[in-house]
């Protein structure tokens, strides 16, 4: 099965972060999601990292993407052959795996070829039916002997691997007949090609060893002579015994030929990496049925995809928290399936599923509050861990419960886990506001996108973004290059308004740098300090606050 992602938006807070945790831990504790993993998709804040360290939880898997990919849904027991298999060998590992087509590794196990089930048929029927070809074979010694488990008499040393071409003269014709044909062979010169084979016809085998022919197999497991041994072994002529008759033999020399001269070379891979949805079409279409999935790094074969793979793959499970809205979710939402919603924000009315969906959105200050009311109705307690994790959320959101969002839920679900956590909520809000001012000594970018969401309104498209600090003496000497950067970001992604608040969590008020059409700048219901600067006195919240001012902006713009 694909993964289970709890996950938060872009850019995530420790709201996003925490939650994420925190539900992920809840699923696997009852059982309804035993494999979900919190994951996140995108860097964390210093103050994450800090509420992190302090409750020794790791940090969630970075997930980028939750598009399908080769490597999610490829076969990793992957049946293969070797490039020097014989015919017979590759055709029983097929029919005993059922199936038509495998990938051909070499010696070293580097793909070097696809067989399917009907290239072996080449090398049972020759193209070429007339002369000697039909009754050549290109096969080694050694392969031969192994197909028929045929034993060496004339020698204890090893048979040649190395591929010739042999040319089979059946000996069940009359003595005068076998004779004049390896006459005939010896005066075109092709005689050191020729494989014998006979039954217990004594005056043949003598012929074949001593005309000097390639080899000689005696059929039927029967018995042979010393003198035939020794004239063997002094002639150099190599003398095989198989327990199969005459007729069996020489079919099934035909399947010690090795599948190398048949394997398609010209096919192409897929990454490990690469998306379903971009190879679905081009897969469909093309002539090859089995498609090896190849790890980049070490150019080895991870797995096999089947164009029925292809029909209806399975996708990535998600739980989303702290969002709704598309445009802030992680890339490839679209092709994942979402199986829960828990967040505290507006409906965006983007949100598709296939099938009925857990949907928990209720306004309240912090989704690490609905999580814990969760684990409330479920007779749970989650663990300290787990408890600090869910404590930073909601000191997060609601600026310990002074934030304008606040509700009587998130102080009942704080002071709980605060319990649970063995922690002091008021100390460890000082001590996490504390943590890293990104104001003194963050890069632009960092201010700009360690909280940043996206929203779509009236068909616009909005960026805001926001930075929380125990004061703003640091501001005024980062502004024209905040608002340079917030220029370059408002260009880059075509938005049509981009906004910067920092927030000063201790004197409740917020600077807003503000890029966009003037239009919309002159409605926005906040002091005005410059074209692009505007103060709000008691404005804390993006969601409750600085958000519907945008919204309503936009609609007395238009």
């Amino acid at each position: 099965m694909p993964p289970f992602y709890v996950i938060g938006h872009k850019n995530p807070d420790t709201d996003a972060i925490c939650s994420a945790i925190g539900y992920a831990s809840l699923l696997r504790a009852t059982g309804m999601q035993p494999d979900a993993v919190a994951a996140r998709c995108g860097e964390v804040s210093q103050r994450t990292r800090w509420v992190l360290e302090r409750s020794g939880m790791p940090l969630p898997k970075l997930v980028t993407d939750v598009r399908t990919n080769a490597s999610m849904i490829c076969h990793k027991e992957v049946v293969k052959v070797c490039a020097n298999d014989t015919f017979l060998t590759a055709y029983n590992k097929m029919l005993k795996a059922e199936v038509r087509c495998v990938p051909v590794e070499d010696e070293q196990g580097k793909l070097c070829g696809i067989l399917r089930y009907i290239d072996l048929l080449r090398l049972l029927l020759p193209n070429d039916t007339s002369g000697l070809s039909v009754r050549t074979v290109f096969a080694s010694l050694e392969h031969l002997a192994a197909t028929l488990k045929a034993e060496r008499l004339d020698s204890d040393e090893p048979l040649s691997k190395q591929e010739e071409d042999l040319i089979l003269l059946v000996g069940a014709s009359s003595q005068s007949t076998v004779e004049s044909r390896l006459k005939r062979a010896e005066k075109d010169g092709n005689l050191s090609h020729f494989l014998v084979l006979c039954g217990d016809r004594p005056i043949v085998q003598r012929y074949a060893i001593s005309s000097g022919a390639r080899a000689l197999l005696v059929t039927g497991n029967h018995t042979i002579s010393d003198e035939i041994l020794e004239l063997a072994a002094s002639k150099k002529v190599v003398l095989l015994r198989c327990s199969q008759d005459t007729a069996s033999a020489s079919t099934l020399i035909r399947c010690s030929r090795t599948v190398r001269h048949v394997m398609e070379t010209d096919f192409f891979t897929l990454d490990a990496h690469q998306a379903i949805s971009r190879l679905r079409r081009k897969l469909s279409n093309s002539e090859q049925d089995l498609f090896p999935v190849m790890d980049s790094k070490s150019d080895r074969m991870i797995g096999v995809i089947s164009k029925s793979d292809l029909v209806d793959p399975l996708r990535i499970r998600l739980a989303l928290v702290d969002h709704n809205e598309y445009a802030q979710a992680v890339n490839g939402i679209e092709e994942a399936e979402i199986t829960e919603v828990i967040d505290h924000h507006r409906l965006a009315g983007d949100l598709v599923s296939r099938e009925p969906i857990r949907y928990l959105n209720e306004p309240v200050g912090s989704t690490c509050t609905l999580v814990a009311r969760k684990y409330r109705h479920r007779s749970l307690t989650p663990t300290p861990e787990d408890a600090i994790c869910l404590c930073g959320g909601i000191v997060s959101d609601t600026l310990c419960l002074t934030s304008p969002t606040t509700t009587e839920l998130d102080r009942e679900m704080l002071a709980w886990l605060a319990e649970v956590a063995g922690i002091d909520p008021q100390k460890f809000t000082e001590e996490f506001f504390a943590v890293g001012s990104l104001i003194a000594n963050g890069t632009t970018d960092e201010i700009l996108n360690a909280d940043r969401k996206e929203f779509e309104e009236q068909g616009l498209r909005i960026s805001i973004s926001q930075v929380e600090e125990r004061d703003l003496h640091g501001f005024d000497a980062r502004r024209d290059e905040l608002l340079r950067e917030l220029s370059a970001l408002h260009e880059s992604k075509r938005y049509d308004l981009t906004l910067l608040a920092i927030t000063d969590v201790a004197l409740h008020h917020s600077m807003v740098m503000a890029i966009g059409r003037s239009g919309i700048l002159d409605q926005l219901p906040f002091q005005r300090k410059g074209p692009n600067l505007f103060h709000g006195p008691g404005v804390v919240s993006r969601k409750r606050q600085i958000f519907p001012a945008v919204c309503e902006a936009i609609h007395n713009a238009q």
